[in-house]
């Protein structure tokens, strides 16, 4: 039998879809064969400490991992490639690939991403540029535009200009977008922070709400369309899943449709669609994969306007949701990748990409 690889789940973190991805983490966690990886559970508290967790995998998810974890300190010596105990530091955990399923600022955005490149460890997912230009949504579009990728009107203000100087703000998203409109924290994700208003009024308490998870503000205009996604997997050669609809239980797909009103939402999978505008929306998924330079997962969510059905960008996420009711696993599921499968899938994709990025450069630097 071939040797286990050492796996760390990387899950927690400190932004405000902490609890998603505790949720994320158990459903793989459960779903991982344990014949072909020995698992290291590492969690990031909401004050950002790090810990290794021990316990019940139930744990995890119920919020009470921390009741079984050590304290560590990470990363150490990027030459061993581990983390190690602050009690103890001669005890070393060596680590092949690390899997984040963290989600949001200081986990989805680059942050992570970036820590674990100066580690010298390989990673599920995107890497340091695509994590950190998908999670800031206004670059994203800055990105999409460039590349000629269909989207819908918006604008970006800042918190401190809508503060400053309420009014003037409230009046030029009037003039450019109307109502209703939707508002965003640009950097976050599972609808955290995002309002739709239909007056004046709810716009601005749904910036003095965004406001508090981000400095910077989307305000998007309304498109009466079908919520599409698509998920995409792969480095070089990435493929698009089958093509999958949302109709949300509440007046849009927010936080708890998500991932707490479970059932009350319908996921239809496929969507009903047309096959050659399926086929439209999974060639669109991939241009703006490789618009952002995506590797290992993503995540592309489309609206579909009910009237003309011309297809607009929403935006990409690079750590989708992975529970068992997430769009993203359930999506390759019926593609013909059954969960467990995709794990695995996953995890080669980030050692192939770490061979091919350090495969014709110089040697990284020797330490010691």
């Amino acid at each position: 039998m071939p040797e286990k690889l050492k796996l760390a789940l990387l899950f927690g973190g400190q932004s405000g879809e902490h609890e998603v991805s505790l949720m994320s983490c158990t459903s793989i966690a459960k779903n991982i064969d344990p014949n072909k990886y020995d698992v290291y559970y590492i969690g990031i508290t909401k004050s950002g400490k790090w810990h290794l967790f021990e316990g019940n995998l139930d744990d995890i998810q119920s919020g009470e991992w921390e009741k079984s974890s050590k304290p560590i300190v990470f990363p150490g010596d990027p030459s061993y490639q581990g983390f190690f105990l602050i009690e103890d530091p001669s005890n070393i955990y060596p680590v092949d690939v690390v899997f984040p399923v963290m989600h949001g600022p200081h986990a989805e955005d680059g942050t992570i991403q970036g820590l674990l490149e100066l580690a010298n460890i390989p990673y599920v997912g995107c890497g340091v540029m695509a994590s950190a230009v998908a999670m800031d949504k206004a670059m994203a579009k800055a990105v999409f535009a460039s590349h000629g990728l269909p989207q819908g009107e918006y604008l970006v203000v800042q918190r401190h200009e809508f503060e400053s100087n309420q009014q003037q703000v409230l009046n030029r998203i009037e003039s450019v977008i109307g109502y209703p409109c939707f508002i965003k924290p640009v950097n976050m994700g599972s609808s955290v922070g995002i309002t739709k208003a239909h007056n004046r009024q709810q716009l601005a308490e749904g910036l003095q709400h965004a406001g508090e998870y981000d400095r910077k503000l989307l305000v998007e205009a309304f498109i009466n369309g079908r919520e599409i996604e698509c998920s995409v997997l792969g480095n070089n050669y990435p493929e698009a899943s089958i093509v999958g609809e949302i109709i949300p239980c509440n007046e849009f797909y927010d936080y708890n449709a998500k991932y707490y009103d479970d059932g009350k939402s319908a996921l239809i999978i496929p969507a009903e669609l047309p096959e050659e505008k399926a086929e439209e929306i999974r060639q669109l998924a991939i241009k703006v994969y490789k618009a952002l330079d995506c590797s290992g997962m993503a995540r592309i969510d489309f609206f579909v306007e009910r009237d003309t059905q011309k297809v607009y960008v929403n935006e990409a996420n690079t750590i989708p949701g992975f529970t068992r009711i997430s769009m993203y696993p359930k999506l390759w599921e019926a593609t013909g990748i059954p969960y467990s499968d995709l794990i695995d899938c996953l995890i080669q994709l980030a050692i192939e990409r770490f061979k091919e990025k350090h495969s014709g450069g110089k040697e990284l630097l020797q330490y010691g």
